[in-house]
This record gives structure tokens, C-alpha cells and sequence, in this order.
């Protein structure tokens, strides 16, 4: 059965032809976006790339890090299309550097354990919670502290994104979507804490051709699809050595 006639027989088929119309009717400015990766790996490329191309400007990015120069959440940042980063890593890219110390650029900094469940949190609608993390130091200011057992707790917020833009291995056509190894990371999180989740996967099936077992991400947080069958993944640092 062709594509076309599957999705008018089945009506729930969240497939978009390409990244950009995934995009359309979604983004403005001012956003908070939730997005998966971990340095290029897992990172939504295609997705990535339409945001830029959309124009919208002001937006606060959620991420683990902020890309490269001139790759990922870099093309954004070379665009001046990003305001403030919610981030744990930051250390290679050279134009969010530039931007920080400059003053251009706003930046949360989140250890990593906190900065994924602050995601998770926030998509399953827990505002705030407390840990240990952070305590004593520049991450702490400002925040309520709290006594538990002993032990002194912060206080953080979950996240919960007007959009999230996430990457997976394997979908099917309703939204279940499947990561690859390492290249889960945040995507789960991310996809969970956006009020609208769009995602790009690399191979697309038709539904119940996924073991529900092996499923990540179910389809219910997912409202956009976008089939990215050649993906170019890049290597965030190549380290080699002589044979």
C-alpha cells in the first residue's frame, strides 16, 4: 500500500514530508526548546537546520550542549537566533565562547544529571524537586535550600518546553519512536518535556512492526514526524593516534 493511501486510511499517521513543513505553524520567537543530543550524537540534524532557516530569534535552547562551530546548535548560535542556553557542556564551540564573554549570549549552567531530570521532571508534570547536586556552589545561588536527613538540598524547576525537537534510529508511523545506543541520551527526556515533540528518525516502518517492548519513546508524546534517511553525522573530536 502507498504512503499517500495509508495515511487516509489511517488518519493517525503523523508524517511530514521534510523538516521545514514539520516546522511550519510551531515555532516563534521567544521559545523554550527542549533538545536531544550529547555533543552530535543523537542531535536532530535535519530539524536543527529548519529552525535555523525559519528566522525565529529570542529562543532559550535546552540542550546538553551547544554543538559545534558551524554544526548543530552552532548553526543557531552563528545566526544570533539563540538568547539564552540551558546547558551542562559547553567547551567546544568556540562562538559560544565569543558570545558569553561578550555578553551576547545568556547562560544556565546544569550538571548533567540535573539538566536530564529536570526534563523528565517537567514531562511528567512534576514542577520541582530537590537534590544534593550543586550544593556550595555558583549552581546553588538563588536557589531555595532545604534540609533533608542531615543533608542540605536544592531546589530545581522542571523543564517543560514549548517545543522539543528529538532524534531516533527507528519509528513507526504513529509516533513510536526507537533510539540507537548512546545516541538515546537526552532524546527520551527531551521528547517527554515538550508541549509539542517534533521527530526525525532514520528509518520509518509501518505500525506494528515494533516490538512494544523495545519501544523508547511511546507515540503519544509525539505529534510531528520527519523521515531523515541520510543523516551526516558528524564527529565532534577526533582523536587519533599513530599505528
Amino acid at each position: 500500500m502507498g504512503e499517500a493511501s495509508f495515511e487516509r486510511r489511517s488518519g493517525l499517521t503523523k508524517m511530514y514530508p521534510g523538516a521545514r513543513e514539520a516546522l511550519k505553524g510551531i515555532v516563534r520567537d521567544g521559545m523554550l526548546l527542549a533538545i536531544g543530543g550529547f555533543g552530535l550524537c543523537g542531535i536532530p540534524e535535519a530539524l536543527i537546520v529548519a529552525l535555523r532557516d525559519t528566522g525565529v530569534r529570542n529562543l532559550t535552547i535546552a540542550s546538553n550542549n551547544a554543538g559545534v562551530d558551524g554544526w548543530g546548535l552552532g548553526l543557531l548560535l552563528e545566526t544570533r537566533q539563540v538568547k539564552k542556553m540551558i546547558s551542562s557542556y559547553v567547551g567546544e564551540n568556540n562562538e559560544f565562547e565569543r558570545q558569553y564573554l561578550s555578553g551576547e549570549l545568556e547562560v544556565e549552567f546544569a550538571p548533567q544529571g540535573t539538566l536530564a531530570e529536570r526534563m523528565r521532571a517537567g514531562g511528567a508534570g512534576i514542577p520541582g524537586f530537590y537534590t544534593r547536586t550543586g550544593v556550595g556552589t555558583l549552581v546553588a545561588e538563588g536557589k531555595e535550600h532545604k534540609e533533608f536527613d542531615g543533608h542540605t538540598y536544592i531546589l530545581e524547576r522542571g523543564i517543560q518546553a514549548d517545543l522539543a525537537l528529538v532524534k531516533a534510529w527507528k519509528a513507526d508511523r504513529y509516533g513510536n519512536l526507537i533510539y540507537r545506543r548512546t545516541a538515546r541520551n537526552f532524546n527520551p527526556n527531551a521528547a517527554t518535556c515538550g508541549k509539542i515533540t517534533v521527530a526525525e528518525a532514520e528509518i520509518i516502518v509501518e505500525p506494528g512492526k515494533l516490538d512494544p517492548d523495545e519501544i523508547h519513546t511511546p507515540g503519544i508524546f509525539v505529534h510531528r514526524l520527519v523521515h531523515n534517511p541520510n543523516p551526516e553525522k558528524r564527529i565532534e573530536k577526533r582523536t587519533t593516534r599513530e599505528g
